[in-house]
């Protein structure tokens, strides 16, 4: 009975508002303040003020927020430790096997294809590897890092 008579008095105070905005020539403003003020009203004759204020009262009600609270808060907990973990058991044992799958047994080995065309349109020598070439990279690699005090 409260509930609907503060809804009530609110409706009347923004109707009164709405009018004084349509008196200052400000129609546009003036409607939306009286769409919003009947609102209250609106909830009032559907009943939903009604339901809310028997809600509100309950202790059953109140229990079961609790209860749905805890829930949520369960489905957010298990969703923390799936991203930590990277997902559940069953989606990353199937990662696992796309990963081993995706790659071919021989993607690693080098290309032994011809070189490049010289103009003549022979294929080039390919050069031996010494093992003074290896040293050598990995020398220039070295030099890069310490350039750059790593």
């Amino acid at each position: 009975m409260i509930a609907e008579t503060v809804c009530s008095a609110v409706s009347a105070a923004g109707l009164g508002i709405a009018v004084v905005t349509a008196y200052r020539k400000r129609f546009l403003a003036a409607t939306r303040i009286a769409a919003y003020s009947l609102v209250p009203v609106g909830l009032v004759m559907t009943g939903v003020v009604g339901w809310l204020a028997d809600t509100a009262f309950s202790p059953t009600a109140w229990a079961g927020f609790g209860v749905l609270g805890a829930a949520w808060l369960l489905f957010v907990g298990t969703r923390a430790v799936e991203r930590r973990r990277g997902g559940t058991r069953a989606e990353r044992k199937a990662d696992r096997r796309d990963r081993s799958e995706a790659v071919a047994a021989g993607a690693s080995a080098p290309s032994l294809g011809p070189g490049p065309r010289s103009a003549t349109g022979s294929a080039t020598a390919p050069r031996a590897k010494s093992s003074t070439g290896a040293t050598d990279d990995f020398s220039d690699i070295e030099a890069i890092l310490k350039k750059h005090g790593i």
